[in-house]
This record gives structure tokens, C-alpha cells and sequence, in this order.
């Protein structure tokens, strides 16, 4: 059993964190760990963190060469005896790394994404690549791999510095009634697939226009976007340009995703390059059949033929059979979306989370104390 004296007392930093982060505070604050929190007070989960009981004070980093935030973290410092700092996006590394510079304490940074960092970046060596930093924690397998394959001159990150933690969800957050989607007017048929993305390349929504005109006239596959698209011309060129336009209907940005995706049959997400996209996990929570591409951890999420299909990056073709298959199979449906609905209460529950956070914090804690 931990002494006391060997304890982890951790300093969280932050911005507008999402829901499984901010339950990832409150559960480690109820297993007993000495967490303060650091965060965004406008964002939509800081009452949430508060009303949890977590010690938690406002802190909006304006960038990464923030002076009044970096004292702020430093002064905030000095209060404890603080053994781990883990920063949850860049600014708040970079200013935790100067705030805590002559203190004896572990730097842990997480990261989501895959791409961004590497040897030759000026901006690398002030974030995540900083000699200071003790680990960093990587959302998936993908994003671990990503940083092991950093190289220059020879030199790599020693493997002991990357840890892989999956982000936790909780199904009980999926419980809200779906979404009304019938202003769509999709035909009685239709197996409409929700696609929810960000307008930014790698998101993949050109593969999956260009994957509707290899679908044939019986094929009951309509598409749904959801996402920030509405304004991309290109895409809407596309579109018009589809044998199959008139099954394409666009959403907008919406705040209730995840009841969209309830509302539709299954959910696909065409991306060249993701983490561990939340959308997926959100689908497979509300039992909706998903089909991925192999782009970073979804393969880790999604099992192929279980979970639901994953298909290559950028190959509308392949992409096309996969929604074909599973929309002509009710069956087949179905049962990838009970295994995913299980998968997600099993493998990428909040409990696992703050229990391989919680073991980390203490082998840093351990290692400052050796």
C-alpha cells in the first residue's frame, strides 16, 4: 500500500475540457488522489468539475508564451508539494514547463492527434519534445507509434517516456432520446449513414462522395453530414456532380451529434488521419454499426467483422461495398452494434481510465522519490 509520504499529489492544467476529461478529474478526485484542476472557467464542463467537489481555479492561457498564466501555474505550484503536473493540450505544457523550471516535479502531457511534432520543429522542442517532459500519454496505439517513429540523426523518444491510455466514456452518457431527423425526409428504406466531421482536409468527405457512385440504383445507403461543411464549395460541387446527389443531405454543425447519430442506422467516418475519434465511440455507444478506415486508432476501436467494417484510407470503392453490405443486412447490423455498445463498456470505460492514470501518476511519483 502507498505511504503517505509517497503519494502523488497532481496539478492539472487544461482549456474547455470535454466530458470524458472532466469525469476523468472527478474520478480521480473520488479514488482519493490529491488532484487540483486548472481549467477554462467558460467551458461547458467547468461547473461540472466544481459541483464535483474537485479543487478546480480559472485559468484561460492565451497562447504558449502566456506570462500572467505561467505565474499563475507557478504560484499555484508553490502551495503543494506537487510530485506530477500533466498538461492537456500544447499552451499548457509549454507554460507548465516554464512555471515549474528549478521544481522538483514530473511533466505528463496529453495528446490526441497524430501529426504536428517532430525534431526539426522549433515549436516541438518548447512542448512535447522538451527534455523536461517525463511522458507523454497518447490517446491510442497510433498516436503511441507516431511518437516511437520520430526520428532524426539517429536519435528517437526513449520508448518508457510514451504510455498509451484510451479516453473513457461512461453509456450512461448516451442515454438522451435520439434526434428528430425526419425534416430530412429520407425515404421509409433508407439505411442513412450520419458522417460527422470538421471541415479540414483529412476528414475524408470527398472519399465518401466519390464511394456513393459506386453503389448501384437498389442500394438503400443515404448519407447524412454532420459538421461545419455548408460553406465548402468544392464539396458542394462534388455533391451536385454524384449519381446518387439527391441521397446526400447536409445537417450543418449541429450540438446534438451524438442524438443524430442515434437517429440514423449506422455511422461512417471516411478520415485519412485520426486519434481516437469520439464520434465513433459515441455511435458504437447508442449500438449503431459503424464503418472506419484504418486511419490511426480506429482499427484499435473498431473490430473488423465484430465491431463493424474497416476499410483502406482513400478507397471509395471499398468503402461503397462496406456500406452496401451492411445496409442490405439487418442482421449484420445489428450485431456490430451490440458488440460495439459492449466493447465500449468494457474496453473504453472512464473506471479503466482513472485506474491506468492513477498507476502512472504513481510510477512517476515513485521515480521522483527514488
Amino acid at each position: 500500500m502507498t505511504s503517505k509520504s509517497n503519494a502523488p499529489v497532481v496539478l492539472c492544467i487544461t482549456d474547455s475540457c470535454d466530458l470524458p476529461e472532466s469525469e476523468l478529474f472527478i474520478g480521480l478526485h473520488k479514488a482519493g488522489l490529491a488532484i487540483e484542476v486548472m481549467a477554462n472557467p467558460k467551458g461547458r464542463n467547468y461547473q461540472r468539475i466544481v459541483d464535483a467537489g474537485v479543487p478546480v481555479s480559472p485559468i484561460a492561457l492565451k497562447g504558449r508564451f502566456d506570462r500572467d498564466g505561467t505565474r499563475q501555474i507557478r504560484e499555484t505550484l508553490k502551495t503543494r508539494p506537487f510530485t506530477v503536473v500533466q498538461s492537456f493540450n500544447p499552451r499548457a505544457l509549454a507554460c507548465s514547463l516554464r512555471a515549474s523550471r528549478g521544481m522538483d516535479v514530473k511533466i505528463v502531457v496529453y495528446r490526441g492527434v497524430i501529426g504536428n511534432v517532430g525534431l526539426w520543429s522549433p515549436e516541438s522542442w518548447i512542448t512535447f519534445l522538451h527534455p523536461r517532459v517525463d511522458r507523454i500519454m497518447c490517446v491510442s496505439d497510433a498516436v503511441k507509434h507516431y511518437f516511437l517513429n520520430i526520428r532524426c540523426l539517429g536519435k528517437t523518444i526513449p520508448p518508457h517516456k510514451i504510455v498509451r491510455i484510451y479516453k473513457g466514456h461512461n453509456l450512461e452518457w448516451y442515454t438522451s432520446p435520439a434526434a428528430d431527423i425526419s425534416g430530412f425526409a429520407f425515404p421509409d428504406n433508407a439505411f442513412v449513414f450520419c458522417c460527422t466531421g470538421r471541415d479540414r482536409p483529412g476528414k475524408g468527405f470527398s472519399t465518401l462522395i466519390d464511394a456513393m457512385g459506386y453503389l448501384d440504383e437498389g442500394s438503400p445507403v443515404h448519407l447524412l453530414l454532420v459538421g461545419d461543411i455548408l460553406d465548402n464549395q468544392e464539396l458542394a460541387a462534388r455533391i451536385r456532380e454524384s449519381r446518387h446527389a439527391n441521397r446526400i443531405k447536409l445537417a450543418g454543425f449541429r450540438t446534438d451529434a451524438p442524438q443524430v447519430a442515434a437517429a440514423c442506422d449506422g455511422l461512417v467516418l471516411p478520415s485519412e488521419s485520426e486519434g481516437l475519434p469520439r464520434v465513433v465511440i459515441e455511435a458504437m455507444a447508442y449500438r449503431r454499426p459503424v464503418v472506419v478506415t484504418e486511419a490511426g486508432g480506429m482499427p484499435e476501436l473498431v473490430r473488423d467483422g465484430v465491431d463493424g467494417l474497416v476499410v483502406p484510407i482513400k478507397d471509395p470503392e471499398a468503402l461503397a461495398l462496406a456500406l452496401d453490405r451492411v445496409a442490405r443486412d439487418p442482421g449484420l447490423a445489428k450485431t456490430f452494434g451490440d458488440n460495439g455498445h459492449q466493447r465500449i463498456s468494457t474496453d473504453f470505460n472512464t473506471d479503466k481510465t482513472v485506474q491506468q492514470t492513477l498507476e502512472l501518476y504513481q510510477e512517476l511519483t515513485d521515480e521522483l522519490h527514488a
